[in-house]
C-alpha cells in the first residue's frame, strides 16, 4: 500500500477525533507568514506604524501645546501628549492585529487559497486559526513596540508600570485579530471588507483616545464603554499614567473572552468551509 493510499483511509478518520481541530503545530502557520513578509512591500508595513506618529506629532504636540492639561479618568492631570499618547498605542496594536487578520486573511482565503491547501495537510483549522492570528499579533506587536520606544524618548510614560504595557498590547492585539480573522472568514467580497473601515474609524474616532469620555452624554459613554477599542485605551493609560485600579481587571477580562469568541468562530468557519 502507498503512502498516498494511507494518507487518504487515515484522512477522514483524522476529521473525526481531536486531530480533525488540532494538530499541534500553528508554528508553521506563522514560519510561512514570516518567509511570505520577506517579499512584501516594507512601505505598506510601515505605513500603519507611522500614522500614529504622525497623530501624536500633530495632535498630541502641535494641538496639545493649546490645550494645557487634560483629566483622566484616573483623577489625575496629564499633558495633552501624555493623554492621547497610550490611546494611539492602542490603535497601534489594533490596527497592525487587524489589518493582518482581515485583508491578508481574505485574499488567502478567497483567493490564494492558502487555508484550502493547509488543511489538506495534517493541520487542523484551529491551528491555522492560531497561526493566522499569532502572526497577526507579531505585526501588532511590532507596531506598539516601536512607539513605546518614541513615547519613552518624549517622556510620556509617567510610571515605571508603563512597561506592563507591553504585555497590554499582546493581549489588544490578540484580541482585535482573533476577531477580525472571525469577521473576514465569512466576507466574500471586496465591497463586504469595507464595512471593516466602517467600524474601525469610528472606534477610533470615539474611544477617548482624543478626548475625555466624560465629554459625552451618558447614553454615549454606555455606547462607548462597548466598543473593545475603549478597554484597551483604559488599560494601557492606567499602566503608562502609574494609576491602578480594580476596573483594569475588567478590561483584560473583555479582551480574553474576546480572544475566545474569536477563536471559536474561526475554527468553526474554517472547518465548515474546508473539511465539511
Amino acid at each position: 500500500m502507498t503512502a498516498a493510499s494511507i494518507d487518504a483511509i487515515d484522512a477522514p478518520a483524522r476529521r473525526g477525533g481531536v486531530q480533525a481541530l488540532w494538530a499541534g503545530n500553528p508554528q508553521a502557520v506563522v514560519q510561512r507568514g514570516l518567509i511570505a513578509a520577506r517579499s512584501s512591500s516594507w512601505a505598506v508595513v510601515l505605513s500603519g506604524f507611522f500614522e500614529p506618529v504622525f497623530y501624536l506629532a500633530s495632535m498630541g504636540l502641535g494641538l496639545g501645546s493649546l490645550i494645557g492639561d487634560v483629566e483622566t479618568a484616573g483623577g489625575i492631570e496629564v499633558s495633552y501628549a501624555a493623554f492621547i499618547a497610550p490611546a494611539l498605542l492602542a490603535v497601534s496594536a489594533m490596527n497592525g492585529a487587524i489589518y493582518d487578520s482581515t485583508w491578508n486573511v481574505f485574499f488567502k482565503m478567497n483567493y490564494g487559497k492558502l487555508y484550502e491547501g493547509m488543511l489538506a495537510t495534517s493541520l487542523g483549522p484551529l491551528d491555522v486559526a492560531l497561526g493566522g492570528i499569532l502572526y497577526a499579533l507579531l505585526r501588532g506587536l511590532a507596531y506598539a513596540t516601536g512607539f513605546m520606544i518614541i513615547m519613552q524618548i518624549l517622556g510620556l510614560n509617567l510610571a515605571p508600570t508603563a512597561i506592563l504595557a507591553i504585555p497590554a498590547v499582546l493581549l489588544i492585539a490578540f484580541g482585535f485579530a482573533s476577531l477580525g480573522m472571525a469577521v473576514t472568514s465569512y466576507m466574500k467580497t471586496f465591497q463586504q471588507m469595507d464595512w471593516i473601515n466602517i467600524v474601525l474609524l469610528p472606534m477610533f474616532l470615539f474611544s477617548a483616545t482624543l478626548y475625555p469620555i466624560t465629554v459625552y452624554p451618558e447614553w454615549v459613554q454606555g455606547v462607548i464603554m462597548a466598543f473593545p477599542l475603549w478597554h484597551g485605551v483604559e488599560l494601557i493609560r492606567g499602566f503608562t499614567t502609574g494609576v491602578m485600579s480594580p476596573d483594569m481587571g475588567w478590561h483584560i477580562l473583555y479582551y480574553v473572552v474576546m480572544i475566545a469568541v474569536g477563536l471559536v468562530f474561526t475554527t468553526k468557519r474554517l472547518r465548515a468551509l474546508f473539511l465539511g
